[in-house]
């Protein structure tokens, strides 16, 4: 069995999804359909222009989607599970058909791209090493300020965001107490993503979502906000699936991502290769990290998507 999960915001590449678009009708549809906007946006544009939030997320979600039927054109069966890391879970809610076109998750990552860009500057670090030795530091870097552990992306990796000036103490302090053994790194995002930060954006997204109609998802998903597959979790089960999934899209903006734990659930429920559609190979290399004995594959550009056809084929 395969999984297929979806990169996010902090992924995005000069570039990206160009050859995708020349070899694989499926993903030239699915830019074709974004316009020309945000075909320049992958094709042509600089890293700065990327780094920019409502640049960032409409180009990222086309590619995961590209990426996606470019797989799908070639590949039978669908895959056994869907997941996205942040942003790449609208991309995940497409795949599973709890969004019902690409188009219409399009117009929904658009409006959720500006919403995020309004709430207010804000910074993310990514801490590498021993997830307690980064949680000691966010404690002694927050002072007055936001400063909180948001993505749990391995047992050696944990992103922090918050204020500008507490991702600078921490920095700092990692940096200056070598004994902790963390080294952090700045992202190429422009807010705090999945902080309290995000709260002015929850508050808009809610308002969004009234406007737009969600399903049940078609084939098993996998959440952000609790690392379990969306069956699992009757605290998100109230009411019908519509209003879940407008929950869920709520909660998600402003509260952390447990991807190590969303990775360790498809392990247990038997997924034997994980493939990341999407530009780079960040998540590839954190399931490596986290369960080894799953193959892990990628999908951005003409020759990984042959090899990872070639690869699922002989399964």
């Amino acid at each position: 069995m395969y999984a297929v999960v979806f990169s996010g915001q902090g992924a995005q590449k000069p570039g990206m999804g160009k050859s995708l678009y020349e070899v694989s009708p499926a993903a030239r549809g699915v830019f074709d359909l974004a316009g020309e906007e945000i075909k320049y946006d992958c094709f042509e544009a600089d890293a700065e222009r990327l780094k920019q939030t409502e640049v960032t997320q409409p180009a990222v979600y086309t590619m995961d989607m590209a990426a996606y039927a470019a797989l799908r054109e070639s590949v039978e069966p669908s895959p056994a599970g869907v997941a996205g890391f942040s942003l790449g879970e609208y991309a995940a809610y497409t795949a599973a058909g709890v969004i019902g076109s690409f188009e219409e998750g399009l117009s929904l990552v658009k409006e959720r791209s500006l919403l995020m860009k309004e709430a207010g500057a804000g910074a993310m670090a990514a801490g590498m090493g021993d997830r307690e030795a980064v949680l000691e530091l966010v404690e002694r870097a927050r002072e007055n300020d936001v400063l909180e552990a948001v993505n749990f992306n391995s047992p050696q990796q944990t992103v922090v965001a918050g204020d500008p000036a507490a991702i600078g103490r921490f920095s700092e302090l990692a940096a200056g107490d070598r004994s902790l053994g963390v080294k952090a790194i700045a992202l190429p995002v422009s807010g705090a993503f999945h902080s309290p930060l995000m709260q002015p954006a929850a508050e808009g997204l809610a308002e969004v979502v009234k406007d737009y109609s969600f399903s049940a998802p078609a084939i098993p998903l996998y959440l952000n906000v609790t690392g379990g597959n969306y069956e699992d979790y009757a605290e998100y089960a109230v009411g019908t699936p519509n209003a879940k999934v407008r929950a869920l899209m709520v909660c998600q903006i402003q509260s952390p991502v447990y991807w190590q734990q969303t990775i360790e659930a498809m392990a247990a429920a038997g997924i034997g290769t994980i493939i990341e559609a999407g530009p780079g190979k960040t998540l590839t290399g954190l399931v490596k990290k986290i369960a080894p004995e799953i193959t892990a594959l990628h999908i951005e550009d003409a020759e990984s998507l042959e090899a990872a056809v070639a690869r699922l084929k002989e399964e």
